[in-house]
């Protein structure tokens, strides 16, 4: 099979259309176009784009995009780069072992509550008895048991009216939590690159931005999206995606515009 470079350009000349129409039409910059005629993948942004972007350029000039896919992946992907795309399988599974160990943490922590509160509503009955047989009020500590610290009330306070405030100002704050090597763009209010296009590790200790408006690409689903402090699980998939974050929600954007921090 030729080139892949070269079957992209010459069809494009053939047909004698320019690189600014492709552009136009399939929404890859025009860099990234030539990019791939002149087969430079270093200046793409990964393996998952660069599959992506042929695809899409493939269709564009009427090839067979399955054939020069295939192709890169056979000449130019190396394993490390297969090891960043694990099987759709896979992932469920060890999603599901994830669940499955939250859930028993989670029961434990439930059963250890409802002993705990059990214990305390008996000393309490136990303390009323005994006050009603002594014939004095109730004792002070027992108040205590039964009523917040006023210091405990003010600290809810302030958290409730810190979510109302951050609401009102439709601000979001954001955060990436990777669960495996994942490729990720953050742009906030439209040019402020948070996360400028990188791979990101499990072992990446999360950070959170703040913007009215986000736009977020991921490489694959090795990730959970933080939204307000809300997780928000990305859909098992093993092609980049990508969405808009706003006061709003999340809402998934169309494979042509996500955003590639270039």
């Amino acid at each position: 099979m030729a080139e892949i470079g070269a079957t992209l350009r010459e069809a494009r000349m053939r047909e004698r259309i320019d690189v600014s129409e492709i552009e136009a039409q399939t929404k890859i910059r025009a860099k990234y176009l030539r990019a791939l005629e002149n087969e430079e993948w270093n200046l793409l942004p990964g393996p998952t784009f660069v599959r992506s972007f042929l695809r899409t350029y493939a269709q564009a000039l009427g090839l067979d995009d399955k054939a020069l896919v295939d192709e890169y992946r056979r000449v130019y992907e190396r394993p490390v780069d297969l090891e960043h795309q694990p099987p759709v399988m896979a992932t469920g599974a060890r999603r599901q072992s994830q669940r499955a160990r939250a859930g028993g943490a989670t029961s434990r922590g439930y059963l250890i509550a409802v002993a705990a509160f059990g214990l305390l509503i008996a000393l309490l009955v136990v303390g009323l008895i005994a006050d009603k047989k002594s014939g004095s009020p109730t004792s002070t500590n027992s108040l205590s048991a039964r009523r917040p610290s006023s210091h405990h009330h003010q600290a809810t306070s302030r958290a409730a009216g810190s979510r109302a405030t951050s609401g009102s100002s439709g601000v979001v704050a954001v955060s990436i939590h990777p669960s495996g090597p994942v490729w990720v763009c953050l742009i906030g209010d439209g040019t402020r690159k948070a996360i400028p296009g990188t791979t990101l590790q499990p072992s990446y200790t999360p950070v959170t931005y703040h913007a009215r408006r986000f736009t977020l690409t991921l490489g694959n689903d090795e990730a959970t999206i933080y939204v307000d402090g809300r997780p928000e699980r990305v859909p098992s998939t093993s092609q980049a995606i990508g969405y808009t974050i706003d006061s709003s929600g999340r809402h998934r954007l169309p494979s042509g515009q996500l955003p590639t921090c270039g």
